[in-house]
């Protein structure tokens, strides 16, 4: 692997350790008392966790355009400055609008998926972009790993620790800005090796004099304008769209499912959850963040060689199905045997959201050349990112929904919240099927310097 590897993966892990830090959200929404009854929660948690994305939505493709111009490494350093701050602000947050204020502002500047999902396609040669790519989805791993780990022993800390933390100090005050500090300490540091280490992998040449009466010719000429074609075209790039749209309908199908699982988990048992705690929570997305490095960095360029990454995909989906509609009837377990029920299931979806996520970003990354990427990944991005305002809004939704028809004939309480999930996941596993879902044949090999 090359040395930029932990300059790679910090600086989107940051993100996603920040979005794991908010395990805590649905308590920080109750301290807020914003909602009227315990059931309308989890709709106001879920706004919150919409903010970010919503944001982001709105300037993706404006980072993108910046990226391919002006190089990848300026758009992340300014989206991990934007994790430094704000970050910092939504810990220090006293209401309900504050808070997604300062998440929708995060969102609008933090730009750096989109632009390190081409750098990582961009560092390695064609054959082993697969490895670039789910270094990507492993830092979603390292997320669940210190996100949630962060978020449940951190938050409220007076509470957890009186013996440190004195009760009427500042902590007490902010009680969710400890573990918001850390992470924005952990993003200053990602920063800073970020401006040291991280090479730029966008190249612009300038054309000489002799090249210009070459670029004349017929043939070079035919190239140039077969080259503005397609940057004229890049919507009408049905490989590129076709896996945008399916990568959208698993965006909203996984971050529903991340806001439902946090908030079906913390729920008491009354209302078909598993009573759980922050801490509880946290440790299985820190077991699941686990097996995803693993595997992401050590079996997934060779499992891929063998599958593809769409039949990869598609199998990932189809045994994601069974498995999240097993997740309700985990309430009629206990002990031991609801822990290893719990794990594995937990584990193995999380898993399946990054092998699709993976596979669908080589197919984007493939379908344009270079100069496009930065663009092509801000239109992704923006359209996952609009998909992703619907599902933290819509899960924490339809859950709250769920919890007032616990007595209901027809698929009760969690029962139906899961079965709408499985309902996206169908979809999303059938658009994966030809004609639909279409693959550049001659994805371009590019030699970098």
């Amino acid at each position: 692997m090359a040395t930029t590897l932990p300059s790679c993966r910090g600086s989107p892990s940051s993100s996603h350790i920040l979005i794991g830090c908010f395990n805590s959200r649905k308590q920080l929404v109750k301290d807020f008392n914003i909602a009227e009854r315990e059931e309308d929660i989890s709709a106001y948690a879920g706004y919150v966790g919409s903010a970010f994305m919503l944001g982001r939505a709105l300037t993706s493709i404006l980072w993108g355009m910046v990226a391919d111009r002006y190089g990848r490494k300026p758009v992340v350093i300014i989206g991990i400055f934007s994790v430094v701050i704000f970050n910092t602000l939504f810990g220090l947050s006293t209401s309900f609008w504050m808070a997604v204020i300062t998440r929708f502002t995060l969102g609008g500047l933090n730009g750096l998926l989109g632009p390190m999902k081409a750098y990582s396609s961009e560092i390695f040669r064609e054959e082993y972009q697969a490895l670039g790519l789910s270094t990507v989805c492993a830092a979603w791993g390292v997320g669940l790993v210190f996100g949630p780990a962060l978020g449940g022993y951190l938050a409220q800390p007076v509470q957890k620790y009186p013996n440190i933390f004195a009760k009427g100090s500042f902590w007490d005050k902010f009680p969710y800005s400890l573990p918001c500090f850390v992470v924005s300490a952990i993003a200053l540091a990602v920063l800073i090796i970020a401006c040291v280490c991280l090479p730029e992998t966008l190249h612009n040449h300038k054309v000489s004099n002799d090249n210009i009466q070459a670029l004349e010719s017929g043939s070079c000429g035919a190239d140039k304008n077969k080259e503005k074609q397609k940057d004229e075209s890049i919507l009408r790039n049905w490989p590129l769209m076709s896996s945008i749209i399916v990568y959208c309908i698993f965006a909203i199908h996984d971050i529903a499912f991340s806001e439902v699982f946090s908030l079906w988990a913390v729920s008491p048992r009354r209302l078909g959850g598993l009573n759980f705690d922050t801490d509880d929570v946290g440790n299985v997305l820190a077991v699941s963040g686990m097996a995803i490095i693993i595997f992401q960095l050590g079996l997934y360029q060779p499992v891929q060689k063998v599958c593809g990454p769409i039949v990869l995909s598609r199998i990932s989906g189809v045994l994601s199905i069974p498995i999240m509609q097993s997740f309700p009837f985990m309430t009629m377990l206990s002990g031991f045997t609801l822990y290893i029920a719990l794990y594995t299931a937990a584990i193995l979806k999380n898993l399946f959201i990054e092998i699709i996520s993976t596979g669908l970003f080589i197919l984007q990354n493939r379908a344009v050349e270079q100069h496009q990427r930065g663009v092509a990944n801000g239109i992704c991005m923006t359209a996952m990112s609009a998909c992703k305002v619907i599902g933290p809004a819509g899960g924490g939704a339809i859950l709250t929904w769920s919890q007032k028809r616990m007595n209901a004939s027809i698929l009760p309480g969690p029962h139906l919240v899961f079965f709408v999930l499985n309902v996206i996941e169908v979809l999303g596993v059938l658009l994966t099927l030809k004609p639909f879902l279409t693959v550049k044949k001659d994805s371009p090999s590019e030699q970098l310097h």
